[in-house]
């Protein structure tokens, strides 16, 4: 496929061309599912396995796509918050380890002088994010699908030192904006596609930056999430080798 390529493919990093560009530090924050959360966790993963193993069996796993997904995404909700699968009888303010990690993580930030972008997949985790943040009494931005004028909000971070924190939508966020009024980008969860999470976190690393910016996701220990990292590795490595140059094969 390389070989292919090659003819008609001109390939340019973002290093070649900026290479003005502060680094990008890029790390994984683990942590553990809470009691509940892991209860609730491994029952689904049970009664799941169970149920897409007779579904695919009886009409094949083409037809039985749609639940897999809709399987896949409700354990990576879990990692999450319990809040977000909308059981009954469950509290409002369910623990969640994975965000009482981001709120330790966040007010580290903020005393040390940085600025941080938050993506997140799910609207109803932003959502509960904000409730953390306004009970803090901590500014934030917020953008999602819903927001109508995206300028503005983007401008205001930018220009509003004292916002420390902007939720943003990885769908409705994830390209087309530029906010290197923060240095800090947090991924609370995990998308199958690394080129999705590299544009968002690129709203920061972009031209116009002067500081270092650091790239965390945040990764719940033995669960789905690991598979999906595992996943975005490989998916990274079969691009890199499909677009590699002649001349980067030969230096690798």
């Amino acid at each position: 496929l390389r070989r292919k390529l090659q003819p008609f493919l001109l390939r340019r990093l973002k290093q070649d061309v900026a290479a003005d560009l502060p680094p990008k530090i890029q790390k994984v924050a683990s942590c553990m599912l809470t009691a509940d959360q892991y209860a609730v966790y491994r029952e689904l993963v049970e009664s799941s396995r169970r149920r897409l193993t007779d579904m695919v069996a009886t009409v094949g796993f083409q037809k039985a796509r749609m639940e897999v997904f809709k399987t896949l995404m409700r354990l990576r909700q879990t990692c999450c918050h319990l809040e977000l699968l909308k059981l009954e009888g469950l509290a409002s303010k369910a623990p969640s380890g994975k965000l009482d990690m981001f709120l330790e993580l966040m007010n580290e930030a903020m005393d040390g002088g940085h600025r941080m972008l938050v993506f997140s997949q799910f609207v109803g985790m932003l959502t509960i994010l904000r409730r953390e943040l306004e009970q803090q009494g901590i500014r934030y931005c917020y953008l999602d699908g819903s927001t109508k004028d995206r300028l503005a909000v983007v401008q205001s971070f930018n220009t509003d030192r004292d916002i420390p924190v902007f939720l943003i939508s990885l769908k409705a966020g994830g390209t087309g904006l530029n906010l290197t009024g923060a240095d800090m980008v947090v991924h609370f969860d995990p998308w199958w596609n690394p080129a999705v999470e590299d544009q968002a976190s690129d709203r920061a690393h972009r031209i116009g930056q002067k500081r270092t910016v650091y790239c965390i996701k945040l990764i719940t220990k033995g669960t789905v999430e690991e598979k999906v990292l595992a996943l975005q590795e490989k998916k990274r490595l079969v691009i890199n080798a499909a677009l590699a140059s002649d001349e980067q094969v030969m230096e690798k």
